[in-house]
């Protein structure tokens, strides 16, 4: 009932809206005049042009829309757009040159604790962060391009920053340059499809304490340290693009404190780390492509009731990973590609179970400085001779149906 309501009163506002245009040949010559003139339910169409208008703050439910990309230019010293009402449009913008201050967070666009605001196919150049949602629900964040500059990410906000927030849209956006592509704290229930991050300082996607949500579909390349996924659970991860995440420290995704979630048709290239698993339980990691990682998954004997199902690993240095020697996960119909067993009866499962752990990696994880040794005769024999007669490798960290085709994932 409340709902429809609000629809109706909608109706109304626009069976009265107005529409304002700001610009040097009309008659409103700046932004601030027209938000002081508009009611609820109209609409600012902003012309071509450079607003150095510094803080603009959309305290009206109305529709702001910029024409062949005006420039609203914070001048490096504040804000640049404020949104303090519901059910805000701002669409078509280029927002450049925040203020950079680690006390206040100014922002190229920030929402301040409101709701139904769609912040759509807009330019942010240079700003400390670049879209920042505060305590909001119901919101989009669709298309925008973020980009910044950081080299530090104790100078450098986040490219789009989600606080204590539910029902929220981030989708189709480029951001690159920042600490964080994307940040979620105490968000529920919201979806992340179809964005691109790359060249972040830190994490591509950071998620902490945010409980059912969902990612889809979105590219994390080149970042500082893949993406993080923290003291959360019930996360559906599915359709996404790891790549090319380097560094001591790097991993293509880390997962620390999670459980009951679903890791699903991803694909882990060039990645330091494929996966990296720090206290999980009950996590599903199925129908994902392992390659050219580093290692393709470590998982710290932290880990619990965890299954790994019809994944391919191929070409990595170290398929698995381990810091322990109880073992209370399970593997099961994986291809790898280092398999050397046989199938007689050619049901396409091998008839040897498989040990993806091998003694050298059992070694580097304890001793890093033995990967000097990588690739040398004795360690590929004393590797040959754990796998058939495993004396130091938990002998339940196996795969007892390797498939002797790689799935087409």
């Amino acid at each position: 009932m409340k709902k429809l309501i609000y629809i109706v009163f909608l109706f109304c506002l626009m069976g009265n809206a107005k529409t304002i245009t700001v610009g040097r040949l009309y008659a409103v010559k700046t932004i601030k005049q027209a938000v002081a003139l508009a009611n609820d339910g109209d609409i600012i169409i902003v012309t071509q042009g450079v607003y150095k208008e510094r803080n603009i703050i959309i305290n009206k439910k109305i529709k702001f829309l910029g024409k062949n990309f005006p420039v609203l230019d914070g001048q490096n010293k504040t804000e640049v757009l404020s949104v303090t009402a519901d059910s805000v449009v701002i669409k078509g913008f280029k927002i450049i040159n925040s203020g950079h201050a680690a006390l206040d967070d100014p922002c190229g666009i920030k929402v301040y604790d409101r709701n139904f605001v769609v912040i759509e196919n807009n330019i942010l150049d240079n700003n400390f962060f670049g879209i920042y949602l505060q305590n909001c629900k119901n919101t989009v964040v669709k298309n925008n391009t973020i980009k910044a500059y950081g080299k530090q990410e104790q100078l450098i906000g986040n490219g789009i920053h989600c606080w204590k927030s539910d029902n929220l849209q981030i989708i189709g956006n480029k951001i690159s340059g920042h600490r964080d592509g994307i940040y979620f704290e105490f968000v529920t229930q919201s979806v992340i499809w179809r964005n691109i991050a790359n060249n972040n300082i830190r994490y591509g996607l950071h998620f902490m304490f945010s409980n059912d949500d969902s990612y889809f579909t979105n590219v994390f390349k080149g970042n500082g340290a893949g993406v993080a996924v923290m003291f959360t659970k019930n996360v559906k991860m599915f359709n996404n693009y790891f790549e090319e995440n380097w560094g001591d420290s790097a991993y293509g995704l880390l997962l620390k404190e999670i459980s009951d979630s679903y890791i699903f048709n991803n694909r882990f290239a060039r990645n330091t780390s494929g996966i990296y698993m720090e206290g999980t339980s009950r996590i599903k990691v199925e129908k994902n492509t392992f390659e050219a990682n580093g290692w393709g998954m470590k998982i710290q004997a932290s880990c619990m009731e965890n299954e790994i199902v019809n994944n391919n690993f191929l070409g990595n240095t170290f398929d698995i990973s381990t810091n322990g020697s109880l073992v209370l996960n399970t593997f099961n119909s994986n291809y790898w590609d280092k398999y050397e067993g046989y199938d007689l009866d050619k049901n396409g499962i091998g008839d040897v179970p498989y040990h993806p752990l091998s003694l050298f990696g059992v070694l580097t994880e304890n001793n890093p400085s033995a990967m000097i040794l990588f690739r040398s005769f004795m360690i590929t024999l004393l590797d040959k001779s754990e796998k058939v007669l495993p004396s130091i490798t938990p002998d339940n960290f196996i795969d007892n149906k390797p498939l002797m085709k790689k799935l087409p994932l």
